[in-house]
């Protein structure tokens, strides 16, 4: 029957060899060693061909692993009206490469609110998230752009911001960063059952239930402190709870993608995969 989520890794996996090597290689790689999605990260620039992209598309389908893009951190909502025309081309790049690539999900960082309220923020990203997914939509390109849940109080990208882009836009929805909703508060709290079941109430009430089943999930031990996210740690040198999280998960009947982003990265995408059917009961 299959498993309700595909694992895999933000990222080339660690073990991808030289040759072929690059994404066609870690595509190969992955599914080698029993993940069956990546997300490739295009996190500095997006500096690919179109020749690249066809053969990156034709090798995940040949592998039936399915592809995310991590869009550059060099994003923001909130930018300056100077600034934002940058800011904004390296979206539409990252979604425009994207989908030659085969494909179907663009991850970005929202943000940053530069102190002012969210909601205030909020007026200013919202229609101009809105006219990317417009252009979108006008050149036939039907990817989904995932704003991510950002780990620190002052970057734009609360589950509450992901959750009012992704209403308010037709095409977008939340890349739910688990490690970074832990990690936020910056005291410990969003480790357990019920805080992670509250959590998917909202999402359900957003979003719909059918939403539930779409998920982007990225995932990894994290460091912390009062202001939020420090670093990603393995799992096992973390406090996060991940079978809290996943017996959330598995009471919601979510499924989608969960992709690892741990300094042990292959390592712990296999632990998460193994985690999940032990909770879940599932069988590959």
């Amino acid at each position: 029957m299959g498993l309700s989520f595909q694992f895999g890794t933000v990222g080339s996996p660690i073990g991808t060899p030289k040759k072929p090597g690059g994404s066609v290689g870690a595509i190969e790689f992955s599914k080698s060693i029993g993940l069956n999605t990546l997300e490739l990260g295009w996190v500095q620039s997006v500096r690919v061909t179109e020749a690249t992209c066809a053969l990156i598309k034709e090798k995940a389908a040949e592998q039936n692993v399915s592809l995310s893009i991590h869009a550059p951190y060099f994003f923001n909502l909130n930018a300056t009206d100077e600034e934002w025309p940058k800011s904004r081309k390296r979206l539409m790049d990252a979604a425009h490469y994207g989908n030659l690539a085969g494909a179907t999900d663009i991850i970005f960082h929202p943000g940053s609110y530069f102190e002012r309220p969210p909601a205030e923020v909020l007026k200013v990203a919202i229609p101009r998230l809105k006219s990317c997914t417009d252009e979108l939509r006008k050149a036939k390109n039907p990817v989904t752009l995932r704003p991510e849940t950002m780990g620190k109080s002052a970057m734009l990208g609360s589950l509450e911001d992901t959750l009012e882009m992704s209403k308010a836009i037709k095409g977008v929805l939340p890349c739910l960063d688990f490690a970074h909703l832990h990690a936020r508060p910056g005291d410990g709290t969003m480790n357990s059952v019920k805080e992670w079941t509250k959590l998917l109430e909202a999402y359900q009430a957003a979003l719909g239930r059918e939403a539930l089943k779409s998920l982007h999930i990225h995932l990894s031990g994290i460091e912390y402190g009062p202001k939020g996210e420090k670093n990603h740690l393995a799992l096992k040198e973390s406090d996060l709870k991940l079978k809290a999280l996943f017996e959330a998960l598995r009471d919601f009947g979510c499924a989608g993608r969960i992709v690892c982003e741990s300094p042990i990265m292959e390592e712990d995408a296999l632990n998460m995969k193994k985690t999940w059917m032990k909770i879940s009961g599932e069988k590959v």
